[in-house]
């Protein structure tokens, strides 16, 4: 596990592995500029770093990692470069700095980060370091010699004893290891996470957490009447589940409802999908994952509002026994859906515990999932879609935009609700009208009629940022991302300070 301490000692004196410096775009003449924090380091090589550097091609771009060795002129045998971009830095640009800059030394035990770092910038920079040594391996027999994670990070800071520098450390380590506790889980392999043991997991997690924790097996969801629930996990010989956890500490202003899809694998049932890329829907439980290590990383901040997060869980699987289209499945709330696309899985147990949320009274409720194709297609794989109810869809919005998980607010047409309608049911699962058009507007309607109507809610689609499948940038490795943990326990805190 990676430890993360402050010093204000002079960095050249630092007993590490690798200093890391920032650098900004270089000028006219391609030289990059040192930023603030780096004096000392460049004194230590008589003036010539930033010429060394540019000899080595450093252009100081967000991410760019340029090493060289110390030749003595340091304690630590290598100096590090990390691009910045332009003056000035932003958080997001720091996080990502450090995520590059930390990875790219792993391997080595210890480093210290000498990056433009006040009480403002701690948060960012120690969650990006943090992040960035993120490995999963689970599955390796062996390990893979130097790409252990740093073992011990340093942030060199003006004042070490700062109070709001610890805190913000202190924060951004709870924060991160919520991440990682997502990614853990979305990168573990689906014949070991079926909803039976992925609802153990979290719950056990739960529980030694302190916090209040339900699980509802396939008899009892049976009894309780969640027929989204047990409609999906029909195909799968891997029973469903509903885990329910709760943090309510006295005096608590406010109530929040998380709600998170937990398909531990979708092979899309009857309707099944192409073969190509279907080994990532081992992640289309992210949602349930990223709500889970919310509500853990709530247990240790303690945060003075109530929260109750829903995780939901089944295998979307293709059997004798599956759900088809044309099924009538009674929901939670007594409404009757017609199912035309058993692929459409997620609204169907989301829509169940949503409802069940509802009864928690919450002030506020946020359901996560990796909803839909939709959502990519209209918005990437970097921004998240959000809709609901427009004044909480903004709040996503800029939590995300200042911890770097962007979202974008959609609508909830009233055209897309009108071709939903059912001949034989209260509302068909999908528009059958417009077919994969406004595919993700869609789920986000479907999942409306299942919210009371004196709750503010967003339902924020994750089907792009919840999974990177390319190479490692910044502070995310290539797998489970862990968003929008980050965004959700910002939320959450600002809820808390509410009056």
């Amino acid at each position: 596990m990676t430890t993360l301490v402050l010093a204000d000692t002079d960095p050249t004196k630092l007993a590490v592995d690798a200093i890391v410096i920032g650098v900004y775009s270089g000028d006219d003449d391609g030289k990059v500029a040192l930023a603030a924090g780096s004096d000392s380091v460049a004194g230590a090589f008589g003036g010539n770093l930033t010429e060394t550097l540019r000899m080595l091609g450093a252009t100081g771009a967000v991410g760019e990692v340029t090493k060289l060795p110390s030749f003595g002129a340091v304690a630590a045998p290598m100096v590090v470069a990390v691009g910045l971009g332009a003056v000035p830095s932003s958080g997001e640009t720091l996080r990502r700095a450090a995520g590059s800059a930390v990875r790219a030394l792993a391997g080595n035990a210890s480093v210290a980060l000498v990056l433009p770092i006040g009480d403002d910038e701690v948060k960012a920079v120690a969650e990006g370091a943090l992040l960035g040594g993120y490995r999963f391996t689970g599955y390796k027999s062996k390990p893979v010699t130097g790409q252990e994670p740093v073992r011990r990070i340093q942030l060199v800071v003006p004042d070490a004893a700062s109070k709001v520098a610890k805190a913000a450390t202190k924060r951004s380590a709870t924060v991160a290891a919520a991440v990682a506790r997502t990614r853990d889980w979305v990168n573990t392999a689906p014949n070991d996470l079926r909803p039976p043991q992925f609802a153990d997991s979290v719950a056990t997690a739960a529980r030694e957490a302190g916090l209040t924790v339900q699980v509802l097996d396939e008899k009892a969801l049976a009894k309780g009447g969640y027929g989204g629930i047990l409609a999906v996990g029909l195909g799968s010989a891997a029973p469903p589940r509903l885990v329910r956890m709760a943090y309510e500490p006295a005096g608590a202003r406010r109530r929040v409802a998380l709600i998170g899809k937990g398909i531990t694998f979708d092979t899309g049932g009857v309707s099944i999908k192409p073969a190509a890329g279907m080994w990532e829907m081992k992640s289309d439980m992210a949602g349930a994952a990223a709500v889970a290590a919310t509500i853990l990383a709530v247990a240790v901040l303690k945060p003075k509002v109530a929260v109750v997060a829903y995780a939901p869980m089944a295998e979307n699987m293709a059997s004798g026994s599956a759900y088809r289209p044309g099924d009538v499945v009674s929901m939670y709330n007594g409404k009757q859906v017609e199912v035309l696309n058993t692929d459409a899985e997620g609204r169907m147990i989301l829509g169940d515990a949503m409802a069940r949320a509802c009864e928690d009274e919450p002030d506020y409720l946020f359901e996560v999932s990796t909803l839909t194709g939709g959502q990519v297609i209209a918005l990437g794989n970097r921004i998240a879609g959000v809709m609901g109810s427009p004044a909480l869809c903004e709040r996503v919005r800029d939590a995300g935009d200042r911890v770097g998980e962007p979202a974008w607010p959609m609508p909830l047409p009233e055209d897309v609700r009108k071709g939903m309608d059912s001949d034989v049911a209260d509302i068909s699962q999908t528009n059958a009208k417009m077919d994969r058009a406004g595919h993700m507007l869609q789920g986000g309607v479907f999942l409306s009629e299942f919210v009371a109507e004196d709750v503010s809610w967003a339902h924020i689609d994750i089907a792009g940022p919840s999974y990177h499948s390319g190479e490692a940038t910044g502070y995310w490795t290539k797998g489970g991302t862990g968003v929008p943990v980050r965004t959700l326990i910002e939320l959450i805190e600002e809820i808390a300070g509410e009056r």
